[in-house]
């Protein structure tokens, strides 16, 4: 069974950091990354990484987000510095699968920059 578990959202003051973590398991994925999602918007492209760590970012956060991920522990990280409060937003964590190409999706965590 595949699975996606994202941790590390919640509330944080406008240049402030958070860290997001995502536990991928039941299968390999060539592409993790992140995507976010704020009310009354379409879900975005936030920052991904293929297994030969190939990064793609959003240009809204290059510079201050960064993505990683431990191959060893199927981990996907997204270290987000200088937030602002248009970073609100539910974060989800997204996986392709090597071979099948299948897409997961985690449930979501909320980010939420306010003062």
């Amino acid at each position: 069974q595949v699975q996606l578990v994202e941790s590390g959202g919640g509330l944080v003051q406008p240049g402030g950091s958070l860290r997001l973590s995502c536990a991928a398991s039941g299968s390999v994925f060539s592409i993790l990354g992140w995507y976010r999602q704020a009310p009354g918007k379409e879900r975005e492209l936030v920052a991904t990484m293929t297994l030969l760590t190939t990064t793609k970012y959003a240009d809204s956060v290059k510079g201050r987000f960064t993505i990683s991920r431990d191959n060893a522990k199927n981990t996907v990280y997204l270290q987000m510095n200088s937030l602002k409060p248009e970073d609100t937003a539910v974060y989800y964590c997204r996986g392709t699968t090597i071979g099948a190409d299948s897409v997961y999706w985690g449930q979501g965590t909320q980010v939420t920059v306010s003062s």
